[in-house]
């Protein structure tokens, strides 16, 4: 056993998330905005889930799969938005120290499963316009099927040798995680505070930066081959509308990845105090609230099936 593992039983028994701290009259209000903000991100994604079951024009693979991860913002916000609600009226702020593991696994988790998803859903559109006459024999519903299974399957198990080494960790004190859920970097640099963890540290470092640039590189590589394929289209219309179907995807994946590198390439390197938070609030909270938007403003298919689901047309 290494040094790191010297002591299997943490101390410490909960945590203490200071989500952000202030006076209570803005706490009120700070829960009031977020308490909005996750009730719109849950009725917009479920809208989209909805638009794509009950209108079959949109039973197609990138709808399918849009549904999917539309399914996969729900639960990940999920994952840290009740915690951080119910905090925001808590006096103490406390979380266990299981509950705190388990928060960790599927945030990152889930985390990891919309990586994987972001880069599938690049492949279909690659496949679909740049070999649009393959398309249908390949991406065929035993495909994608695979495909989407894939994703969670491998998003679950991708991290669990980082949350099986921190479990690990020696947890002797303090408990204050200055952020409004159980992160990789607060946990790493309270670990630190008892015993080196240079080992841990790196293998998260590994695992987080090998998942986001493998992903962010197949999905820029991806849609360089895309915008090849659109230059050479002959009409402007067609043009049009492959740009339409590919930007949508590009801005959810430029707001998603940019956050995210900025907190986990380097986790427990040490960011500026109290930024980590905000990055992360970022990605958690702010993306899947304005994804189900992002993906509707600019498609003439799911404006029209969203007017039917919601009963304005």
């Amino acid at each position: 056993m290494t040094s790191e593992a010297r002591n299997s039983s943490p101390t410490v028994r909960e945590f203490i998330l200071l989500g952000f701290p202030c006076r209570w009259e803005i706490q009120i209000f700070l829960f009031s905005i977020f308490s909005v903000t996750y009730l719109l991100t849950l009725l917009g994604n479920v809208a989209i889930m909805c638009a794509v079951r009950w209108d079959h024009r949109l039973h197609t693979p990138m709808y399918i799969l849009l549904a999917n991860f539309s399914f996969l913002e729900i639960c990940y916000v999920n994952s840290d938005m009740p915690t951080m609600l119910a905090n925001f009226l808590s006096k103490t702020k406390t979380i266990s120290f299981t509950r705190c593991l388990l928060q960790l696994y599927f945030f990152f988790s889930l985390g990891t499963t919309e990586c994987l998803f972001l880069s599938i859903m690049a492949y279909d559109r690659f496949l679909a316009i740049c070999h649009p006459l393959h398309y249908p024999t390949i991406m065929t519903i035993k495909f994608y099927s695979r495909l989407i299974i894939f994703c969670w399957g491998y998003g679950f198990l991708w991290f669990l040798i980082p949350v099986i080494l921190i479990t690990q960790l020696p947890f002797c004190g303090p408990n204050v995680i200055d952020d409004f859920l159980c992160d990789l970097g607060p946990l790493l640099t309270l670990a630190s505070a008892c015993v080196p963890v240079p080992g841990t540290v790196l293998i998260c470092g590994i695992m987080s930066s090998l998942l986001i640039f493998a992903t962010f590189f197949y999905i820029l590589g991806s849609y360089a081959l895309v915008l090849r394929a659109v230059t050479q289209v002959p009409s402007a219309a067609g043009r049009r509308k492959a740009f339409s179907t590919c930007s949508s995807h590009l801005a959810v994946v430029f707001l998603f990845y940019g956050s995210v590198m900025l907190t986990y390439v380097s986790p427990g390197s040490g960011q500026a105090k109290g930024m980590q938070k905000f990055t992360t609030l970022f990605y958690s909270v702010l993306t899947p609230f304005f994804n189900p938007m992002i993906y509707s403003l600019r498609n003439k298919e799911m404006k029209d099936a969203l007017r039917k689901v919601l009963g304005s047309s």
